[in-house]
């Protein structure tokens, strides 16, 4: 710019110089050419009158051809050096006395003025000055001239003068003294610009580097160019201009460097499980990188997790000095005497969490620090609370930084409550997934988890352990006369029993509708007994106030049987205790009863039958598949769906899943019998050209068999089946040892566009193991949880719980059990996605349309 500058002023100087200087020739030329033809006019006229004086003197004396030319040649000579011309023409009058002399040709001019017509002529033309005077004759000549007259004109005087070579001349002559003074006045420029320009560069350089250091909001706000002053009106007025300019962005500039850190902070803002795990330590990082921008000492979060209770978390960026946690927490005590959300609420402690422990604040003043809160506040779940920044008031009071600030508290407002939601909400999920929400027993998939882990330990131990299967007895018909909430207090109390009478060490869980196991490890025949009696008496003995007022008694029958004295499986275990209890309800009900080496033989007996019941169906084709339709929530949705569901027709009795799926999956036939109702659906969905969803139950064992796979995709491509119109449902009845295999085998089949659902979400400790893993397109919500979701407010909260979260990871949630118009509503109103039960559709051997 300086440069450039520079050659500006240089320029603009050489050409006013120039300019000047070529006016200045152009004058003087036109100058010199006036005054040139002036005075040779002059001069020209001057001589014409002498020469004409001369010859007139010597033409009175008389002159004969002989004196004309002797003063001709006379003239000649007088003038022969110079740039003058004369001639001399005789007029007609004089030719006709006496005769022609050597004379130029004549022109019109010439001709004109012999003949009288002109009287005298004075020009200018192509640089040659002509004078013409002529010779009239007087009294004196008409003594020797006797055929004129006084006036006539007897001859011609030309004097002519070319002044071509004088102005070629002073042409030259002006060049010259040009070439010699036009360098000495370029240099003379060249000096005056240097002297100019220099106070102008410096002041532009200064303006310059003020504007080069511009490099935050702060640099931009002390931008001033009151004292820069270059010289020149256009220039700075333009300075002027960007002052101006400056002063009107000062109040909405915003910091480049403050927006990049709001981007980069705003990136971190996603929950991820690890966040929803670690979210102090989250936190702290965050604090740590909002210091890199603004000193920022502390953030604080005061959340309700409770009815009453609630949460107070100080972060310090470093270790901070007692005496200012002291200031801190009655900043705390402060806002929440002064919050009603929190009146009233005074069970809280505050925990103090150090982001930098190598870091010491004792540079920190209080009175320099400002704080700023953000309150957010959840009616459902019952979350919320306030979250704060403390920093220096000098950023505080910047209006741009408060926005950013208020932006960033908002921010982490939501992130922290969100977290807060999430961690209570799977808190109850994993709660429940553990725990019947009723009783708050284990529920049945912990059940089977704890039996597999007692087999091994006895087997390892080599000692017994027993289990009790307990069945209520007439509690359909106590549940059908005094209602629901009765039947539910009914099974509560059996509950409370069960948990105060059996030993610490043994185990209780709800198995399912009123039917309840205890594992017993380390208790024989006896010691079963022993506490199977004091069980069945305490509930004997108890009794409840039914709606109308009458007393009600509880009996139990119970069965049990002891490993290794009856058997070594845990399948036949439960089948053992299971036909125990259920020969006690034939014999009577309200008894005990353990089973001898017949009634184990009839029982496994039995169970033989069904397998070969399952053999025989395979091999004479007799497993059919049944569709089970699932109806939309929103009665906008025209989505078709349906499950598939296997059954046996044989000898025309049709049996259902539940009574063989889990001989079958112990017997290892499950996954041939998978295969089979799976293409026979698939050839209904081609004869049908049903265009709907179709939901297949699997296990997750058919899904990692190498072959299993293979053969679902031949089936696809065989039926011509739309993959995207597929969806497993993965079940967890079987653990899974290879976890990892499974993941990679349903990423597989999801990126070939198959999708995904869990069924009985939430009955089990693998749901959400598998959420968390599996790319899930739906949810089924266990059935256990809907079907009293209209009456009890733990199946509701928990129901709750699970669309919630499922919302937030953009899962479709379906109920299962839907069997009334009751559960619907209430469905309705937690905003359930689908609905599947026997109100919906009962299973039918074709496609049914809602």
């Amino acid at each position: 710019m300086k440069k450039t500058f520079k050659n500006y002023i240089f320029s603009r100087q050489i050409i006013l110089v120039s300019l000047i200087f070529f006016i200045c020739f152009i004058f003087s030329t036109y100058l010199h050419t006036t005054l040139t033809k002036k005075e040779a006019l002059q001069h020209s006229k001057a001589i014409s009158n002498q020469v004409f004086s001369s010859m007139y003197q010597v033409m009175k004396k008389g002159w004969g051809k002989e004196d004309i030319k002797l003063f001709t040649k006379s003239l000649e000579d007088n003038f022969e050096s110079s740039n003058y011309e004369i001639n001399l023409y005789r007029g007609n009058k004089v030719r006709e006395l006496f005769g022609d002399i050597d004379e130029k040709a004549k022109d019109s001019t010439l001709v004109d003025i012999l003949n009288g017509k002109i009287e005298k002529l004075d020009s200018f033309e192509n640089n040659i000055v002509r004078n013409i005077l002529p010779l009239k004759a007087k009294n004196d000549c008409l003594s020797c001239h006797t055929n004129a007259q006084v006036g006539d004109v007897l001859g011609v005087l030309e004097v002519t003068q070319d002044l071509n070579s004088i102005f070629t001349e002073s042409k030259y002559q002006y060049i010259s003294f040009f070439f010699i003074i036009v360098p000495i006045f370029y240099l003379l420029a060249f000096l005056s610009s240097r002297y100019t320009t220099k106070p102008i560069i410096r002041n532009l350089t200064l303006f310059n580097e003020k504007v080069k250091n511009i490099n935050s909001v702060q640099d931009f706000k002390a931008f001033d160019s009151k004292n820069i002053d270059l010289y020149f009106k256009e220039f700075n007025q333009v300075v002027r201009n960007v002052d101006l300019m400056a002063n009107k962005l000062k109040a909405v500039a915003v910091d480049k460097e403050l927006l990049e850190f709001e981007i980069r902070l705003l990136d971190k803002f996603i929950i991820t499980s690890d966040v929803v795990k670690d979210w102090r330590e989250f936190i702290c990082d965050l604090l740590i990188e909002i210091n890199k921008i603004m000193e920022t000492y502390s953030l604080m979060t005061i959340f309700r997790v409770g009815e009453d209770q609630f949460e107070v978390d100080i972060f310090w960026l470093g270790m901070p000095k007692e005496h200012q946690k002291e200031v801190f927490d009655e900043y705390i005590n402060k806002t929440i005497r002064e919050s009603d959300y929190f009146k009233e609420m005074t069970d809280f402690t505050i925990k103090h969490v150090i982001a930098d422990r190598n870091r010491c604040l004792s540079e920190l003043e209080e009175d320099n620090i400002e704080y700023r809160s953000k309150s957010l506040f959840l009616d459902s779940p019952k979350i919320g609370g306030i979250v704060g920044i403390g920093l220096q008031s000098v950023f505080a009071s910047d209006p741009v930084r408060y926005i950013v600030i208020d932006s960033i508290l908002t921010t982490m407002a939501n992130l922290v409550g969100s977290v807060k939601a999430i961690h209570k909400y799977t808190q109850d999920l994993e709660y429940y997934a553990a725990r019947d929400p009723l009783t708050d027993l284990f529920n049945q998939r912990v059940f089977n988890d704890m039996m597999s882990y007692e087999i091994k330990r006895a087997a390892k131990h080599d000692y017994p352990f027993s289990l009790m299967v307990i069945d209520c007895d007439n509690f359909k018909p106590i549940n059908d006369n005094f209602g629901h909430a009765f039947g539910d207090k009914f099974l509560q109390t059996v509950a409370n029993i069960l948990e105060d009478e059996k030993r610490d060490e043994d185990i209780v869980a709800r198995y399912g509708g009123d039917e309840f196991t205890i594992i017993l490890p380390e208790c024989d025949e006896n010691g079963a007994l022993t506490v199977a009696n004091r069980i069945s008496k305490k509930i004997e003995n108890e009794k409840l106030i039914a709606p109308d007022g009458t007393k009600v008694g509880i009996t139990i029958s119970i069965g049990i049987c002891v490993y290794p004295t009856h058997t070594l499986s845990q399948q036949d275990m439960f089948v053992i205790a299971d036909a125990m209890m259920y020969q006690v309800k034939e014999e009577g009900k309200n008894s005990i009863k353990i089973p001898n080496e017949q009634d184990i033989s009839d029982i496994l007996k039995t169970n033989q039958e069904k397998s070969s019941l399952l053999i025989r169906a395979i091999e004479n084709d007799e497993i059919h598949p049944y569709f089970q339709p699932i109806k939309p929530a929103n009665s906008k949705n025209d989505l078709v769906i349906h499950e598939l569901l296997m059954r046996i027709n044989q000898d025309g009795k049709i049996v259902s899943a539940y009574e063989f799926i889990e001989i079958a999956e112990a017997r290892g036939l499950i996954n041939t019998m998978d295969l089979m109702v799976i293409e026979k659906a698939f050839k209904e969905i081609q004869r049908t050209k049903y265009e709907g969803i179709l939901f297949i139950n699997l296990s997750p064992k058919s899904l990692i068999m190498g072959d299993f796979i293979n053969k679902i995709n031949a089936f696809v491509l065989k039926y011509d089946i739309k993959k995207e119109k597929i969806v497993f449902e993965i079940t967890e009845r079987e653990t899974v040892k290879n976890f990892s295999l499974l993941e990679k085998f349903v990423h597989n089949l999801k990126a070939d566009g198959y999708k995904f659902a869990i069924d009985d979400f939430g009955s089990g400790f693998s749901s959400f193991h598998y959420i968390k893993k599996f790319p899930i397109d739906y949810v089924k919500i266990d059935g256990d949880f809907i079907i009293n979701i209209n009456k009890d407010e733990k199946d509701r909260a928990f129901v709750n719980s699970i669309v919630t979260l499922a919302k937030e990871l953009k899962i479709h949630t379906i109920a299962e059990f839907v069997e009334n118009e009751e559960i619907v509503e209430v469905l309705n109103d937690l905003e359930i996605d689908y609905y599947q039960g026997f109100h919906i559709g009962k299973p039918s051997n074709k496609f049914i349309s809602l």
